[in-house]
């Protein structure tokens, strides 16, 4: 048997999340088989397998965060058949109630003949190391059994009991206070008469629910998962082992598809809010991830490198009419070409004038690193969080060469599966902020960078012939240049800017670089 420990498939990343396994459990694989789909702190990453064999066990659910390094599935010999698992049991839904009972059965080994039960002291020594929470039914053969069984004998005991149950459950009544209990010795004439308090008395308010309804079974993954996506657990019936709902029960609502309990018959109280409306005035939602990342990158940025940022606002019709061009020629037919891919080329060229755009500080060292090759990165904004993959070695590409890479590198971005090599080692970042209608913006470095660029919206406005002197209308952009001023001092920051927007109002400038 072999176990896929969790690597670190970037640049010292110390944990990832699981959020889908592509396969289950007698499952035969073979080597580079992908396996699972995990999300770092930089991207979704699929990893495959570096066995091959048969399933026997995967080892962490899915939507559960842990370290490098931990045991994530398990792969025996081909053939060989996963180890035999027991139905799952209320106590493996319920990881409160499974504590208890341990602890029931380890008191359990304590032999009630070695017990004075004429001594109240003794039987409070006892009583005190009962675990909060734990259920009655569990402790076996002790005092209290000499009263009878403490199961229930009803139907409303039992459901009593249940209720009891979801109220020490994950997610259950946790916001009552549970009152302490009272561990006065009773004396012994007390004993006999003294009757148990109602187990009614024992449940918190907030979860002596009517009868008839129990605590939907669920892991935690799922019940996030119904969380995210909108849906009551309460109305599903599980597919799962012993009743208990599942992401694809989940999925499946959300699609129609699912079975769903009856409505209770019970008319709603007054005031009962719609299911149309909000159930919730605030949510909450976990900072991991490429989130996480970015906040750090972008804080660790702003509060160490002294930003400048420059604006231009530039006529680009002679870009755009470049842009109809190459769209026509042949070569070019199965590429996207934009103003992007324009903007791409001049930031590059103009850096043979300006080097010092594509250099960086190093703290550490005290030294500025003068990068003799260009990783032009792209911001893009993805439903997991902003990434920026780059361009390797842009400098060295043609014009068609640079328009598949871009055009490759935002489909894979958007389709999430951007991989942290892709992101690492960039030189310098575009951002495009054009595309959602904004004109400009102050963008902040990414680190191991001395300068970004923000590119705005392209817009039909009226502009003033510089010859003629007559109000015309032109396609016109801004570009925001923010740049490290401990190493590039304003005359070279404006010197570049000024150079891409030159390059942009007259592409055919580019010949003088």
């Amino acid at each position: 048997m072999s176990e896929f420990l969790l690597p670190d498939v970037g640049e010292g990343l110390t944990e990832a999340e699981i959020v889908a396994w592509k396969v289950k459990v007698g499952d035969t694989i073979e080597i580079n088989d992908v396996v699972v789909e995990i999300e770092t702190a930089k991207s979704l990453v699929e990893l495959p397998s570096p066995y091959e064999g048969t399933v026997l066990a995967l080892l962490v659910p899915e939507g559960e965060t842990v370290p490098v390094g931990t045991p994530i599935i398990s792969i025996g010999a081909e053939g060989e058949a996963p180890a035999p698992t027991a139905p799952a049991t209320q106590t493996e839904s319920d990881p409160y109630l499974g504590m208890a009972q341990k602890a029931g059965a380890a008191e359990q080994q304590v032999d009630p003949a070695d017990i004075d039960l004429s001594n109240p002291a003794a039987s409070g020594s006892m009583e005190g190391a009962s675990l909060v929470g734990r259920i009655k039914a569990d402790r076996g053969p002790m005092r209290r059994a000499r009263r009878g069984s403490a199961s229930p004998s009803t139907e409303a005991g039992a459901q009593t009991q249940m209720q009891l149950q979801g109220a020490f459950a994950p997610g259950g009544a946790q916001s009552d206070e549970v009152m302490p209990a009272d561990e006065s010795p009773v004396p012994a004439t007390d004993q006999r008469a003294s009757q148990p308090a109602p187990a009614e008395a024992l449940v918190p308010a907030a979860a002596q629910a009517e009868p008839g309804v129990v605590r939907a079974l669920a892991k935690p993954p799922v019940r996030k998962l119904a969380k995210d996506l909108g849906v009551d657990l309460t109305g599903l019936t599980g597919s799962g082992p012993s009743g208990s709902i599942t992401r694809d029960d989940v999925q499946a609502a959300v699609s129609g598809s699912a079975s769903v309990r009856a409505a209770s018959s019970a008319p709603a109280p007054t005031g009962a809010p719609s299911y149309d409306a909000p159930r919730e005035r605030e949510t909450r939602e976990p900072i991991k991830g490429v989130r996480k990342m970015m906040a750090t990158a972008m804080s660790q940025s702003a509060f160490t490198s002294p930003h400048v940022t420059e604006w231009i606002t530039v006529d680009v019709t002679a870009t755009m009419q470049l842009v109809e061009r190459l769209k026509a020629r042949r070569e070019l037919k199965d590429v996207r070409i934009s103003p992007l891919l324009v903007l791409a080329r001049a930031v590059i060229l103009a850096m043979k004038r300006t080097p010092e755009i594509n250099s960086w500080w190093d703290e550490a060292a005290q030294e500025v690193v003068y990068k003799h090759y260009v990783n032009l990165g792209i911001a893009a904004a993805t439903p997991r969080g902003l990434v920026v993959p780059n361009v390797k070695d842009a400098d060295s590409l043609s014009m068609t060469e640079l328009a598949a890479a871009l055009g490759e590198l935002t489909a894979t971005a958007r389709d999430g599966k951007t991989q942290p090599a892709e992101m690492a080692g960039g030189t310098f970042t575009i951002t495009n902020v054009g595309v959602f209608g904004v004109d400009a913006g102050t963008p902040i470095i990414n680190p191991g960078e001395s300068a970004i660029l923000c590119f705005g919206a392209i817009n039909k406005r009226p502009w003033v012939d510089e010859e003629t002197g007559e109000i015309v209308v032109r396609d016109v952009t801004t570009l925001a240049l923010s740049f490290d001023h401990r190493h590039i001092d304003g005359e070279k920051g404006s010197r570049f800017l000024a150079d891409v927007a030159g390059l942009l109002q007259d592409p055919g400038t580019a010949l003088l670089f």
